[in-house]
């Protein structure tokens, strides 16, 4: 079996080509880093570093990989593979929808084997976004001819990855802990229905919000608290039990929204917020705060990681001061190697917080926009989670 992966980055190495590899692929990536391109063919492998007690270091072999400017290799690695995937980042499937459309057209015209394409990106549905660039570099014929052959279903991914240099090379480091879970009533190939160390569901709702909802969300948050009290790391913050305490109870606070909406089991729920706050106090990672603190505004947007949740257990009529809390954080975070953080401390500071609320976070319900104002107001006095204990 062969994959074609777009994006050698450290999810595209350390999350999908790895699972890919567990199951028996061959796996080719595209990629627009000459360096990467380089590295992968001249040793027919990469390397992937796990931060569990040992440091666990594997090779995956064989690999190669293609730079994306060689569109004749990439197109015949799309007519030859058994599966395509993507990791580039959501903002940049726009730049490789043109040569998968092109790809895909050739390997129709070849052969009529089904293919599904998956994107793995940070985003909902991202693979439906794909799709929706794919169609917009071909015409409606040819765009009914691909869906007729191509699969194009959704997931939702969660692992940590870094990098760092071990002999000269770029290594993918990353936890021990991931998920890859796929819908699986949007495959097309049966193939690819049952890989190993894959999760396949008839509805990724739930999982893309529980990633958004408590993992990212309570990554920020324990980012923007830190940064109040003067921390440098997630893993030092939540040595200090005031802070492990409010993350709990933030997660728990948003927690409900699951059980309510989905009918997900209480104790299922605590288990879940268990594994999260273990794997952020892994000793073995260094989380600098700046880097998941980091691009405020996309952070503080109306369907992102603090606000979407906020609505959602709002409008179920459930305790929303943790959450509020979390946001009012994130206007105080003032990083001034940040250009979005630069922006947010200018906007407050010409116009006031209550405007930056609205203006940011594009929440107009008033009570909202009140529990935030109030809680920066009381967290920039100083001592936040003094403040927060005396609640």
């Amino acid at each position: 079996m062969k994959a074609l992966h777009f994006g050698g980055g450290n999810i595209g190495r350390g999350l999908i080509g790895y699972v890919l590899h567990q199951n028996g692929f061959e796996i080719c990536f595209v990629d627009a880093n000459q360096q990467v391109v380089d590295d992968i063919n001249h040793y027919n492998n990469y390397v992937v570093k796990t931060l569990d007690e040992e440091s666990t270091v594997e090779t995956i072999s064989p690999a190669r990989a293609l730079h994306v400017s060689s569109q004749s290799d990439v197109i015949n690695k799309i007519i030859e593979s058994d599966m395509i995937t993507t990791s580039v980042g959501v903002n940049n499937l726009p730049k490789v929808a043109p040569i998968i459309a092109e790809g895909l057209l050739e390997r129709i015209r070849l052969k009529e084997k089904k293919i599904d394409i998956i994107a793995n990106e940070n985003a909902i549905n991202a693979t439906s976004t794909l799709r929706e660039e794919i169609e917009k570099n071909v015409s409606e014929w040819e765009m009914e001819t691909i869906q007729s052959y191509v699969g194009f279903p959704n997931s939702a991914i969660d692992r940590l990855s870094l990098s760092e240099e071990r002999n000269g090379r770029d290594v993918a480091v990353v936890e021990p802990y991931y998920e890859w879970v796929v819908d699986q009533s949007e495959l097309v190939n049966p193939e690819i229905s049952s890989l190993e160390n894959v999760t396949y569901v008839e509805s990724l709702t739930p999982y893309i919000e529980r990633k958004l909802f408590l993992v990212n969300l309570g990554h920020a948050t324990t980012a923007y608290l830190a940064f109040l009290e003067g921390y440098k790391t997630i893993q030092s913050a939540l040595k200090d039990s005031r802070m492990e305490k409010y993350l709990r109870a933030t997660l728990n606070e948003v927690s409900r929204y699951f059980v309510q909406t989905y009918h997900v089991p209480n104790d299922e729920m605590t288990e879940f917020i268990e594994k999260t706050i273990k794997r952020f106090k892994n000793e073995q990672i260094s989380d600098d705060i700046f880097r998941v603190g980091r691009a405020p505004i996309r952070k503080l947007g109306y369907n992102e990681r603090l606000v979407k949740p906020l609505r959602s257990i709002y409008e179920l009529g459930l305790p929303i001061e943790n959450v509020t809390t979390a946001i009012a954080a994130g206007f105080l975070f003032d990083n001034p190697d940040d250009e979005e953080s630069v922006q947010i401390q200018s906007f407050v500071e010409e116009h006031g917080i209550e405007e930056a609320i609205s203006h940011f976070t594009q929440i107009e319900d008033t009570t909202l926009k009140t529990k935030i104002k109030n809680n920066y107001e009381r967290l920039k006095e100083g001592n936040a989670l003094g403040s927060l204990s005396e609640r």
